[in-house]
């Protein structure tokens, strides 16, 4: 799956059943339902949550809170934008 194909799944009512927990709260995000993407990642603790923990945090407009998720996923906060953040995010769990 590219991630044209996983953005073209958010016309959907619910992502795909089969994908792992980080690609349906990065899908749950897609679809503008932030609450749902934090829910899901929340209380996972690896470095990959993490980094998805941090990057909604940033879209929120919480830096200080990003800030120290993204130091948890060792990653420093991104000069790119959220779209593009997200993209990046989403290709590297379509990979694994």
């Amino acid at each position: 799956m590219t991630l044209k194909d996983f953005k073209n799944t958010l016309s959907q009512d619910k992502p795909d059943l089969k994908w792992n927990d980080y690609l349906k709260a990065l899908w749950y995000d897609g679809k503008k339902d932030w609450e749902a993407a934090h829910t899901i990642v929340q209380d996972i603790e690896t470095t990959e949550a993490a980094h998805i923990h941090a990057y909604l945090h940033r879209k929120e407009g919480d830096v200080g809170n990003a800030s120290y998720w993204y130091n948890r996923a060792h990653q420093k906060l991104p000069k790119n934008s959220l779209e593009e953040e997200w993209g990046e995010i989403v290709e590297h769990f379509l990979q694994k």
